[in-house]
């Protein structure tokens, strides 16, 4: 027994000379090193008073202590850090190893002591190293287990399998508890006499056992314990050679056993030595233990996996992303139990900046059945932790009021008043209202708050309570004025809802809210009202109405005078829409010459509508019909810059209404290659036109774009083509040309180019000729009068770059002593 691992004279005598040594300061440099650490110890101090989860602060603290042995000090300090943080493998091993360079270990209240700490060790991570010095502790100075009594044989066996069940499957040192197990049961051995023929074999059965049950776990140095089982085998003369021996004759399910663990072994082989390798980052060795972890995931052994995810925590103890896995997985699989608590418990101590380990943490411990009391200590403890979003309080808030409804519901919580979900609620609301003003989380608070005033308390005034606390804070909101509503509608207040839309009806609400409570309205009178309450709310309704039908015609003039006034803007809101743009075309290039013979009305109309979203080209100036005939560099640098190639561009019609960016891009997601998706939009309405243009990075892109040509996207054939830029006036006297390709040649008025120009002059229908601009050329003339459609890079008509010359039949402009006669007249 005395075999094992054990904690040595030799270190003792070290942490003790190593304690004399802090201790001792005779000369005057030790003197001054005295002053610094008090110095040090007193800013320590201060600065954990200020912040006691500095874990840093601690570590140092702890330190100085230490190298300065003030003992008592030192324990209070290590206790204080134990609750708030768990320690790591070594500072448990160097707590302990100062207990017992002060200590004599055999004393019982030293003995006491030093095993509490064990154990409180073992529970912080896992450790090999320390499970096996807490046994060979207790092997040493456990008077029981030294004297092999009954008792003390139980309580060793008890801590070895209590050993096996945390480390066990450990595969790189596991093995270390395996043998310490077996020495111990065959020192147990040795003790029996030999005339005792029953317990002896009963012994050596529980020997073997324990040699069988290591075999079928796949461990590092598994032949060894082969060899090691086999000699046993000979020296109880059960097998003549350990070379002959054949487990598959003797046991054969221990040989089946063992080749399976073998094959498990190997298989984890490289994923071992992946997350043990020394010469690798911390995020490397962290992707390995994911990995490792997905494998064992797949092989579903939940004891393995958590037993990987202990090695994995204890060397990566602040990863929220490996608690929150972990605690999951325990969630899934045990649910419920003492262990889940203690995951939990662990993992709000080194995480506790995250709010989603707190939530399962309370939840988990509902599962359990636990207390109120522990309940509501965890709950308060987490309130006192900084998270990094408002959400996570709430949730939170919700997570606690959540849990006081079942209990409340359930008949077994006689004794859980109504009053501390109150309570709850007017914390929630104190904390989160100065930060969550006129938000769907604050609505949703109050919403369940009132729900459950009438549904547990039955106090419909408390309830009305509420929602007049959240008007007070979220006034504006339509949908609080509904929910106060329908509250009053589910309960049959009939008079009290009515009441609630005379305050709100008149009220301002974003988007169509204004409108949309005045229809409410009236739909409330035809349900639940009378005739005359009908026609009362619709002669209140009716101005209402009214009024806001000429606010949304007045803002609707307002914003397309804006829009005339600053094409420029304009353009550039439009081409915010799409994406970014790798290659350019100059402004020159959108426009193309234009045979225009005689168009029909309907045509011309067409050509209107489209032309309403013409975008303004730098160097062109429209207000009162001037012209700037020299465009700076700069300017015309900048419009060349915003402007699309459309060089590998599918042009898409018959879109359905509701379709967006996400609906076309898994349309094309088996083409690939997708650079930027623009969607027409409607000028006044801001709605879908039904049309779109998709970039591609190539022409093999846009061929398989196209071959998609007439599939149904939401239940719409659509019509796909490739966006031709080249295609302009030329073209466009087909009009059944013009209606195909519109979009395709003006790019929807967004890239500013308009192939036709009519004139609406007397009712007449003029030709209008477009001439391209091109490099170096500014003399763009054009004939006729009519400039409502003209593209923003061509000259006003009837204008030159020379002087202007009156057209034939214009009036001549009149001199100043012909308006002074107007005027006398």
């Amino acid at each position: 027994m005395k075999e094992n691992l054990t904690l040595t004279a030799e270190a003792e005598a070290e942490a003790e000379r190593e304690i004399v040594k802090a201790m001792s300061g005779s000369d005057d440099s030790d003197s001054e090193d005295e002053a610094q650490l008090n110095l040090q110890l007193e800013s320590l101090q201060t600065e954990l008073a200020a912040n006691p989860s500095n874990y840093d602060a601690h570590l140092q603290y702890i330190t100085l202590l230490r190298r300065m042995g003030d003992v008592d000090k030192l324990t209070r300090a290590r206790e204080v850090m134990s609750e708030l943080f768990p320690l790591s493998p070594a500072m448990w091993r160097q707590w302990i190893k100062d207990e017992l360079s002060l200590n004599t270990a055999s004393r019982p209240e030293a003995f006491s002591r030093i095993l509490k700490l064990y154990e409180r060790g073992v529970f912080d991570y896992l450790s090999v190293s320390l499970w096996c010095d807490y046994i060979n502790y207790v092997q040493e100075f456990d008077p029981m287990v030294r004297q092999c009594s009954p008792t003390g044989i139980s309580k060793a066996r008890d801590l070895f399998e209590s050993a096996l069940t945390a480390a066990g499957l450990h595969v790189a040192e596991g093995s270390k508890i395996w043998e310490a197990y077996r020495q111990y049961e065959l020192a147990i051995l040795l003790t029996i006499d030999d005339t005792d023929a029953q317990a002896k074999e009963k012994q050596v059965q529980r020997s073997r056992s324990l040699f069988h049950r290591q075999l079928s776990v796949p461990l590092a140095d598994m032949s060894s314990t082969l060899t090691a089982y086999k000699t046993w085998e000979v020296e109880q003369g059960n097998l003549q050679d350990v070379e002959s021996i054949d487990l598959v004759n003797i046991y054969p399910h221990v040989a089946s056993s063992y080749q399976k663990a073998l094959e498990m072994y190997n298989a984890r082989f490289h994923l071992e030595e992946q997350i043990l390798s020394p010469n690798i980052s911390d995020s490397e060795r962290l992707q390995h233990y994911m990995n490792y972890l997905k494998f064992e995931q797949a092989s579903g052994s939940p004891t393995r996996i958590q037993v990987l995810y202990e090695r994995a925590i204890t060397d990566f103890p602040i990863s929220p992303d490996l608690w929150l896995d972990y605690t999951r997985n325990l969630d899934n699989t045990l649910k419920v139990g003492n262990i889940v608590s203690n995951v939990y418990s662990r993992a709000t101590k080194n995480c506790p900046w995250v709010g989603e380990l707190w939530i399962r943490y309370i939840l988990s411990l509902e599962r359990g059945h636990t207390s109120e009391k522990d309940l509501s200590e965890v709950f308060e403890k987490s309130l006192q932790c900084t998270f990094s979003t408002l959400d996570e309080y709430l949730d939170l808030f919700l997570t606690r009021v959540d849990g006081l409804r079942r209990r409340m519901a359930s008949s077994s919580e006689e004794d859980l008043e109504y009053k501390i979900i109150r309570e709850t609620f007017q914390r929630a609301l104190d904390y989160l209202s100065p930060y969550l003003k006129n938000t769907e989380g604050l609505l949703h608070l109050h919403a369940y708050w009132a729900r459950l005033e009438t549904k547990l308390a039955k106090d419909i005034t408390a309830a009305r309570g509420v929602w007049e606390n959240c008007l007070k804070i979220c006034g504006s909101m339509l949908e609080a004025w509904n929910h106060y509503i329908a509250m009053e509608v589910e309960l049959g207040h009939i008079n009290e809802a009515r009441s609630i839309y005379k305050r709100c009806y008149s009220k301002r609400f974003s988007g169509t809210g204004s409108e949309d409570i005045c229809h409410s309205w009236l739909r409330f009178e035809r349900e639940f009202g009378k005739l005359e309450d009908f026609d009362h709310a619709l002669h209140k309704v009716a101005p209402r109405l009214e009024e806001l039908r000429l606010f949304r015609i007045q803002q609707e003039s307002k914003s397309a005078e804006e829009s005339e006034k600053n094409p420029k803007r304009n353009a550039r809101e439009k081409r915010k829409l799409g994406s970014d743009i790798n290659e350019e075309q100059s402004p020159s290039k959108r426009l193309r010459d234009v045979g225009n013979p005689k168009k029909a009305p309907e045509e011309n109309k067409y050509q209107m509508q489209n032309s309403s979203q013409v975008t303004k080209v730098e160097g062109v100036s429209w207000k009162n019909n001037k012209v700037d005939d020299k465009p700076s560099e700069k300017q015309f640098s900048h419009e060349k810059n915003r402007a699309y190639s459309d060089q590998c561009t599918a042009f898409i019609s018959n879109l359905h209404p509701t379709a967006n960016y996400e609906h076309i891009r898994n349309f094309f997601s088996d083409v690939g290659g997708i650079v930027a998706i623009r969607i027409l939009l409607d000028k006044f309405t801001g709605k879908s036109r039904g049309l779109a243009y998709v970039d591609f990075l190539d022409a093999e892109h846009l061929a398989a774009a196209i071959a998609k040509n007439k599939q149904k996207l939401i239940g719409k054939k659509l019509s796909i083509t490739r966006s031709d830029p080249k295609r302009g006036g030329r073209e466009s006297s087909n009009p059944k040309t013009l209606k195909e390709h519109a979009h395709t040649t003006d790019h929807s008025s967004q890239k500013g180019s308009v192939s036709e120009e009519t004139d609406t002059y007397n009712g007449d229908v003029k030709d209008a000729k477009f001439s391209s601009r091109k490099p170096g050329n500014d003399n763009i003339q054009l004939k006729g009068k009519n400039t409502f459609a003209v593209p923003r890079n061509v000259r006003p008509l009837g204008f030159t770059a020379n002087k202007p010359k009156a057209e034939e039949g214009d009036e001549k402009p009149k001199s100043n002593e012909e308006f002074r006669k107007m005027f006398i007249r």
